[in-house]
């Protein structure tokens, strides 16, 4: 006999034993989670997360992304560390772990540790994806600034912050004081990138740029040519460092050439960008 039909949208648990992914609606610990078959991928799934696009994976190459964003970061990583370096890195906002297998492709030394608030989601995508196991990919369930707080001074290469309560990032993981807890994690010339989503005005862009800015010595920015011309909802990209950033041609060339070509700013520009925001804070 066939498995029982399950309605449409009601979330489920997983079937007991069963690995690998299943499309459907399954309650986590805060909300649901929906996987959806890839039409053009045999390979390939959707995540949505409380009705939010969060995730894809592809199961035959966890080099490839599907979301324009996560090429971007990954494009801004790759500028940074050639392939094979031994990295330490703390993904803030797990997910499906889409960047962090790719960094474990890219970088077979790395050291990934995925922070996730939603302990069921996060075992979820373990049986779902494959992903791989410790010390390559670790995920703590914990939320994200507190985690990040226990974390050793200088510990990590990269801190990726990657969190959403619906559209938004929580505003504690925004803030200058949360952004100084990141630099302390960072080795000298470590890099802070974070998602920032935002609204055809730029409000949040402009105070995030402001903030990461009065941290960091060097910053850059990512994003296509309409999100920057403030013409759409949508991703911008801002990264933090000691070290300069794609100060090469290559990165701006790598983005310009993908599916959706994105522009590079540099330290100058984002810092104009940012310059009449106010800096976010605690309070």
């Amino acid at each position: 006999m066939g498995r029982q039909r399950t309605p449409k949208n009601v979330p489920v648990e997983p079937e007991a034993g069963v690995l690998g992914p299943v499309a459907g609606t399954f309650a986590t610990d805060t909300g649901t989670a929906e996987l959806i078959p890839d039409g053009d991928n045999p390979n390939g799934w959707l995540l949505m997360l409380n009705g939010v696009q969060s995730s894809h994976v592809d199961l035959a190459d966890p080099l490839r992304l599907d979301f324009e964003y996560m090429r971007w970061i990954m494009a801004l990583v790759q500028d940074r560390w050639a392939a094979g370096e031994k990295l330490k890195t703390l993904n803030l906002g797990g997910a499906a772990c889409s960047m962090p297998r790719f960094l474990v492709a890219a970088y077979p030394q790395s050291r990934n540790v995925v922070v996730e608030i939603d302990g069921k989601l996060a075992n979820y995508v373990r049986d779902w994806f494959e992903l791989p196991r410790a010390p390559l990919l670790k995920i703590r369930v914990g939320e994200a600034r507190e985690v990040t707080e226990t974390l050793a001074e200088a510990s990590r290469d990269l801190i990726i912050r990657d969190v959403f309560s619906g559209a938004k990032t929580p505003h504690a993981l925004t803030t200058a004081e949360f952004t100084a807890t990141a630099r302390k994690v960072l080795i000298p010339g470590g890099v802070y990138v974070v998602n920032c989503g935002d609204s055809p005005a730029l409000v949040t862009a402009r105070r995030e740029a402001a903030t990461i800015a009065a941290a960091f010595t060097y910053t850059a920015i990512i994003a296509d040519p309409p999100m920057l011309k403030g013409r759409r909802s949508g991703n911008i990209i801002i990264a933090g460092s000691d070290a300069p950033l794609g100060d090469g041609a290559g990165l701006a060339r790598v983005l310009l050439g993908g599916a959706m070509p994105a522009q590079l700013w540099d330290d100058a520009k984002v810092r104009q960008f940012g310059r009449s925001a106010v800096v976010l804070t605690d309070e």
